[in-house]
């Protein structure tokens, strides 16, 4: 195909105003007597000839193409006196509306904008198409299918594209393999618009919109800030086709990380600490994708899906009180539907990227979650495992209300004091200091429930020798989620 570095709408040596150098004008005398030289050498030769160079160039002929090179006086004359009679006239439409819209009485300064931006669209639009035109994918009669088979020439069909610049018809050459029984058509894998009628450019930004907000708002967010007009369905569907391309893109990378397919090279430069943090949340879902879903409702039906979402970063310093920093711009994130083993290959692949195997320290960050720290010993067991400080004091809020039956108006007092020993690590002291109290019996196995939390979890309750090392002590960078 044509390079598009090979596209010069003013060749080397030529100015903006139409007129060029010496050295652009000697050159172009050469190329006109050579091609006047190739003109008489093919005439010279019978018809009957049936050289070398006739059999490698005829149109038959598998992997040469059968059009001619783009860029030629007549092109250049066509296309610029187009683009010049378009923009003549949306010059002169935007003029008179200018002095409309300035006017007294006019709509103002933001209908002229709106206007000036459509035509520019519709120009740069225009400009897209003829540009396309140029390359209609015909390389030969017979081309390779991709399956070791020759895919034969049909016809060219047209075929409408949406993009950034609006809606444009692009021409192109089909070809039909009859042993794949399959169409081929090259330009469009060249463009990578093969199977969908978007460009990849409003691709991306429909990616953008779709995946911030509903499909019918980010409809509304193509039209109103870039004057493009969607479906709703079209934003869906392209959203969630790439979303599903992506995601079984990362989920071959991490499965070819855990086999050792694949061996992520670290970051360059010393990794002091690297964190991964944790969590799990629901998230709402239409009904189809809730359907066979137990869930929590008067009705025991599911209304959410469970999301666990992953983030790892890095930490270098701490601040003049001792408090970690995290380092910025180094947060990246994994997410996923799927259940926890699949999410920890995700995760632990995305650690192996960061450079766990090269950090000084790693830490792992997460609620009291049981599923939390069965995947965390099973991806990451050399780890510092540490529970978030936050969610612990609430547990102990809730112990403090489940024990106020017996604490009376000393309730406050015994949960500060509580909160001074969570704060040093010292889960043996909250233990005592709940076990010494006379609790009623209908209570005491919802006591035991409490405090068995707080047992499972108080190797990751170290609070005060993780303050001391420097680490964080709170997941707030995976609860606060992107």
């Amino acid at each position: 195909s044509w390079p598009w570095a090979a596209v010069q709408l003013h060749p080397i040596g030529w100015r903006q105003d139409g007129q060029c150098t010496s050295e652009a004008r000697s050159r172009a005398r050469q190329a006109r007597t050579r091609g006047s030289q190739l003109r008489a050498l093919s005439g010279t030769r019978s018809r009957g000839d049936g050289g070398e160079r006739s059999d490698l160039r005829r149109p038959g002929a598998i992997g040469v193409p059968s059009r001619r090179g783009p860029f030629n006086g007549t092109w250049e004359r066509g296309l610029f006196g187009d683009l010049q009679a378009q923009f003549a006239s949306e010059l002169e439409r935007l003029a008179t509306l200018a002095a409309d819209s300035l006017g007294i009485g006019g709509e103002g300064l933001t209908a002229l904008e709106l206007a000036i931006r459509t035509a520019m669209r519709r120009l740069g639009g225009s400009l897209l198409e003829k540009l396309l035109a140029l390359d209609t994918g015909h390389r030969s009669q017979r081309i390779d299918c991709g399956s070791a088979h020759l895919a034969e020439f049909v016809s060219y069909r047209t075929k409408r594209l949406d993009t950034v610049l609006g809606p444009i018809t692009l021409n192109r050459a089909y070809y039909h393999c009859a042993d794949c029984a399959s169409g081929v058509v090259p330009r469009d894998e060249e463009l990578g618009v093969s199977h969908t009628s978007i460009t990849p450019g409003l691709a991306a930004m429909t990616d953008r919109v779709g995946a911030a907000v509903p499909f019918a708002k980010g409809r509304d967010l193509l039209s109103e800030l870039a004057g493009i007009e969607l479906s709703t369905k079209r934003v869906e569907r392209c959203a969630e086709a790439d979303g599903k391309a992506i995601a079984a893109a990362i989920d071959t990378y991490a499965a070819c990380v855990a086999t050792g397919e694949v061996v992520p090279l670290p970051p360059a430069g010393a990794i002091p600490k690297l964190y991964v943090a944790v969590d799990g949340t629901g998230i709402p879902a239409v009904p189809v994708d809730t359907a066979h879903r137990k869930g929590k409702g008067p009705d025991g039906r599911a209304h959410t899906r469970e999301v666990k979402l992953g983030v790892a970063f890095t930490q270098t310093t701490t601040d003049d009180e001792g408090y970690p920093i995290r380092d910025p711009d180094s947060s990246s994130y994994v997410a996923t539907l799927e259940p926890v083993e699949h999410f920890g290959t995700l995760i632990s692949a995305e650690a192996r990227r960061r450079g766990s195997a090269k950090a000084t320290e790693m830490v792992i960050l997460g609620d009291g979650a049981v599923w939390i720290w069965n995947l965390a010993k099973a991806h990451f067991p050399s780890a510092t495992h540490i529970v978030d400080l936050y969610h612990e004091r609430v547990h102990l809020s809730d112990l403090a209300k489940l024990l106020a039956c017996v604490l009376g108006d000393e309730r406050a007092a015994w949960l500060a004091e509580r909160k001074d020993e969570l704060d040093d690590g010292d889960i043996p002291a909250i233990l005592a200091a709940a076990r010494t109290l006379d609790v009623p019996a209908d209570k005491t196995n919802d006591l035991d429930t409490a405090l068995g939390y707080f047992e499972n979890n108080a190797a990751r309750m170290a609070y005060k020798a993780f303050r001391a090392a420097g680490h964080f002590v709170g997941s707030g960078t995976v609860e606060a989620r992107p």
